[in-house]
């Protein structure tokens, strides 16, 4: 099973964890979540980050979910994950995305695959709603 950590500023990853939870219903494998809070350093959340990669380093790889891009969770994830193989890190992670993973984890071995396709998801779940007013109209038939 590909491992899974999420991370990400205050209580993003813990977030979405309990949002994990609620949905899918199941006890999370193969799982870490890292919260970089509000008083934590970044040697704090750089010992948190070893800490989850060290209880996945069993995994057949490691999927790096985080909130964005160029934050300290993002970048210690790559300075962590990089020299380990079998690691992908993913930005902008939302929830969506996160269902996806966490169910074809389970059966996919390969986590390039995986994080390419979890992209996939992440995208398509983007969207603006449009309300429009549905209007009764009258058959051109009379009935």
């Amino acid at each position: 099973m590909i491992g899974l950590i999420v991370t990400g500023h205050s209580h993003f990853a813990s977030g979405m964890t309990s949002a994990l939870k609620l949905i899918s219903g199941s006890h999370l494998q193969k799982y870490e979540y890292v919260d970089f809070d509000d008083f934590d350093t970044t040697e704090i959340l750089e010992t948190k980050l070893n800490q989850a990669f060290k209880n996945l380093k069993e995994c057949d790889g490691i999927l790096v979910c985080c909130d964005l891009m160029g934050g300290s969770p993002f970048k210690l994830s790559t300075m962590i994950g990089v020299p380990l193989k079998n690691v992908e890190i993913i930005a902008g992670v939302n929830l969506p995305m996160l269902i996806e993973v966490n169910m074809l984890r389970q059966f996919e071995e390969n986590v390039v695959e995986l994080a390419e396709h979890m992209i996939e998801v992440g995208q398509s779940m983007i969207t603006r709603y449009v309300f429009q007013m549905v209007v009764d109209e009258e058959p051109d038939d009379g009935i």
